[in-house]
């Protein structure tokens, strides 16, 4: 094996410096041929490039093919990117009209809140609900206007579609407004058009149950109630919403507020009750002395 792999390396070593050295020749005799600055040289070395250069795009043809792929994977990736800076903004986007559909929702609520008709002697305190203490045992929500805003216990709160509730605890920045779902909440009504008076007695549940109704059989579905005023628990006409029938055939409220959506209510200031000095002059007939003096007054 050793002689034969000698004998080889005998006949290839001559071969190889043969033919480096004719490679060498034709590119030193390339170089000086176009080196001459000759006009039967130049037409040469036209003639040349004419009859060699066409019989390359066979092998171009792999080099313009990588160069078109180089540049549509770079268009690609232009295209990419710009499709994520469109996803990009896409998300802005959508978190922007998130924000402009809540403003618009509050906006809303408040036009809805200046559109209650309420009797024009009372006036009113508008407060932001802060927290909703919700629970299966009280009904309240907590508001941002409180003593120093002149709020007082008692006082009905509306949004603006009825009543919600009367303030039941007064701190100085803050109030608690007790809903009409609360089990401790009772307040009168009337239910129209029959004129028929009732209280309406919260438990917990979104449809509050009406009680001591006069006449049951002159209440239907869907007739108006609201406020009596009696007993000055809260100013008369406020609507509270419409009756309606539950599955156990007990007579219910709906609701006219959104209570699923508290966040402006407005605090109604009551006209406080004259104080009674003189509780019998109420009921006691004027003596003849007084009707004499008032007659030629009045004449």
């Amino acid at each position: 094996m050793a002689r034969d792999k000698g004998k080889a390396e005998e006949f290839t070593g001559p071969l190889r410096r043969l033919v480096v050295g004719l490679l060498l020749l034709v590119l030193i005799g390339t170089f000086v041929l176009w080196r001459i600055d000759n006009p039967r040289v130049e037409r040469l070395r036209a003639a040349i490039v004419d009859s060699v250069v066409p019989s390359f795009d066979w092998a171009l043809a792999p080099v313009r093919t990588v160069a078109d792929i180089t540049s549509d994977f770079q268009s690609y990736a232009k295209i990419y990117e710009q499709n994520q800076e469109l996803r990009r903004e896409l998300r802005r986007m959508q978190a922007w009209r998130e924000a402009a559909l809540q403003l618009e929702q509050e906006n809303a609520r408040l036009l809805d809140l200046n559109d209650v008709r309420i009797d024009p002697k009372l006036t009113f305190v508008t407060g932001v609900v802060l927290t909703d203490s919700g629970s299966p045992f009280r009904q309240s929500v907590l508001l941002n206007v409180g003593r120093q805003d002149g709020i007082q216990d008692g006082w009905a709160t509306m949004d603006g579609l009825g009543l919600v509730g009367r303030i039941s605890g007064v701190g100085g920045q803050t109030s608690r407004v007790m809903l009409l779902t609360d089990t401790s909440s009772r307040i009168p009504i009337t239910i129209q058009p029959s004129g028929q008076k009732a209280v309406l007695a919260g438990d917990n549940t979104i449809g509050p149950v009406i009680e001591f109704l006069e006449d049951p059989s002159l209440v239907r579905p869907g007739d108006r109630v609201v406020t009596s005023g009696d007993g000055g628990v809260f100013p008369g006409d406020l609507l509270v919403g419409s009756v309606s029938q539950a599955t156990d055939r007990r007579l219910r409220v709906r609701l006219a507020a959104d209570y699923e959506r508290l966040e402006f209510l407005r605090v109604l200031r009551s006209r406080e009750a004259e104080p009674i000095t003189d509780p019998g002059s109420l009921v006691a007939e004027p003596d003849a002395a007084e009707l004499a003096a008032e007659g030629p007054a009045d004449g």
